[in-house]
């Protein structure tokens, strides 16, 4: 279990939440997130994050009843950051499927469009609780046709669309899960040939070009 670190805002320029500071409703769920994120849904406690953020329990309830609505919150806001982004980049328009997929891969490589993180500890939580087994089922069922309908706007068969888009989307989640560490140049040496893989046509190289550099504007 990894430990979990010192809040802070979305803004990374911003000090840790800490003393007695009035704390906004996205604070509280940021501080829930980072926690589930990092420690599990147990552990997500009102009286541990009231303590975290400085502040007394009381505050927690200007903005939800009761843990199960800060809950609640949380499976909306992972549903929002993640799969919405997965449909929405997939539904962007592209001259070609290689674009297409460059546009899906925008997702992952950007945090604020998709937090594995998140996407993972939502998994682990899933184990427990049937509703949000039943959340991550829908999400991967709308992802997936997501996946598919961008395939099959470049005029793939049917098959063959819901085939790649099914090794495409649990690629990109083992991929996470495997937790793999490569530098940003070695992964984006690689993007032509997955890209070949992946819809088994040869990427035109200004479309990769586009996506490298949208990936070096995030790194700078």
């Amino acid at each position: 279990m990894r430990t979990v670190p010192p809040l802070h805002r979305d803004d990374p320029g911003k000090d840790p939440l800490v003393g007695h500071v009035k704390v906004t409703r996205e604070d509280w769920l940021n501080a829930a997130r980072d926690v589930l994120v990092n420690a599990g849904v147990a552990q997500v406690k009102i009286a541990a994050l009231a303590t975290r953020l400085g502040v007394s329990r009381s505050s927690f309830y200007w903005y939800f009843s009761d843990r199960d609505k800060l809950l609640s919150a949380l499976l909306q806001d992972w549903q929002t950051r993640n799969t919405r982004s997965i449909i929405d980049h997939c539904a962007r328009p592209s001259r070609s499927i290689a674009q297409a997929l460059c546009n899906f891969f925008r997702c992952f490589v950007d945090s604020s469009h998709f937090d594995p993180g998140l996407d993972f500890a939502i998994r682990e939580w899933a184990r427990r609780d049937k509703g949000v087994r039943d959340a991550i089922d829908a999400a991967d069922t709308a992802r997936l046709e997501a996946i598919r309908a961008m395939f099959d706007r470049h005029d793939y068969p049917n098959g063959e669309a819901e085939a790649r888009a099914r090794i495409l989307y649990f690629m990109q989640l083992g991929y996470h899960a495997l937790d793999l560490h490569e530098d940003i140049d070695t992964r984006m040496s690689r993007v032509a040939a997955y890209i070949d893989g992946f819809t088994g046509q040869t990427a035109d190289p200004a479309d990769i070009a586009e996506f490298i550099t949208y990936v070096n504007g995030l790194n700078q």
